[in-house]
């Protein structure tokens, strides 16, 4: 009796911690995005030295309770599941220990608590609460296009930087070190800037030739800027039209984390594990 009491705690905890579809385990996800988001705040406002400098005894205060809250967290995830190590190795896992262990580090090492920023990345775990694991079909058609147009988009930056490399040449001639074009490689540097209409105006061309030439490269910007984009739509809109039958079941799937092999998404009502056959608790 007190070992099954005990194994019922343990999935307890897990379907809170793992899970999304109960309302516990929704509460505990908004609760953790919310700590997740003051940690961030609180992050940013200690880097402003004078609010630091009034506030830096609240500030750590609420990090270490913050830091202890994560770590607790961190050991509960570690304890409710079969294989620990799985979890500790996932992605989930590495980004749970770095976004925990910078308070403990800045204890031996200053200014390494500042590292906590890498919490941000925990607010990927939002895909959960809004249950945007529902269109991970469209993201796999859109995944596709990208792959399916890397030759073409690759053949295309390759000669975007010919252009920048004959064009920063050709600006180095024209306008010279008086101008700030000291070296081709500064001017190729500006030919990027100006061509990605970046424009950051720490290099300008004076002459009029030199600025007739700036002018074509900036409006050349506009259209460059727009191929890309012609390229990954096209490819989509193929991929769209294939027959790509192993993508729709993708689209009703839940939080469901088998507690034996770390896997996710898997389809509503499912009893068991896809990637293992571990039974899920339901």
């Amino acid at each position: 009796m007190e070992r099954i009491e005990k194994g019922n705690w343990r999935k307890k905890i897990h379907e809170i911690i793992y899970e999304a579809d109960t309302p516990a385990g929704k509460l505990f996800d908004v609760i953790l995005f919310v700590v997740i988001f003051t940690s961030i705040v609180l992050v940013m406002l200690e880097s402003i030295k004078s609010f630091d400098a009034k506030y830096h005894t609240y500030i750590n205060t609420f990090e270490w309770i913050i830091t202890i809250l994560f770590t607790i967290e961190y050991i509960a995830r570690l304890i409710t599941v079969k294989k620990p190590l799985a979890y500790v190795f996932s992605f989930y896992g590495i980004i749970d220990l770095l976004s925990t262990i910078p308070k403990y580090i800045s204890l031996l090492f200053g200014g390494i608590h500042a590292l906590a920023a890498l919490r941000a990345l925990r607010l990927l775990r939002i895909f959960r609460i809004l249950k945007l694991g529902r269109y991970l079909g469209a993201s796999q058609m859109l995944s596709g296009a990208l792959k399916a147009s890397r030759a073409k988009i690759s053949v295309f930056l390759f000669a975007v930087l010919i252009l920048c490399v004959i064009c920063g040449t050709i600006m180095y001639l024209v306008e010279g070190e008086e101008s700030g074009f000291k070296s081709i490689p500064v001017s190729v540097y500006w030919c990027i800037v100006t061509l990605t209409t970046v424009g950051f105006g720490d290099i300008a061309p004076v002459t009029p030739l030199g600025q007739f030439i700036a002018a074509l490269i900036m409006i050349l910007g506009y259209g460059i800027i727009a191929v890309p984009t012609g390229i990954v739509s096209a490819e989509y809109s193929a991929q769209s039209k294939k027959d790509t039958p192993e993508v729709l079941p993708k689209t009703h799937l839940n939080s469901q984390s088998c507690d034996n092999c770390m896997a996710n998404d898997h389809r509503d009502k499912a009893e068991f594990c896809y990637n293992c056959g571990e039974p899920l608790h339901l």
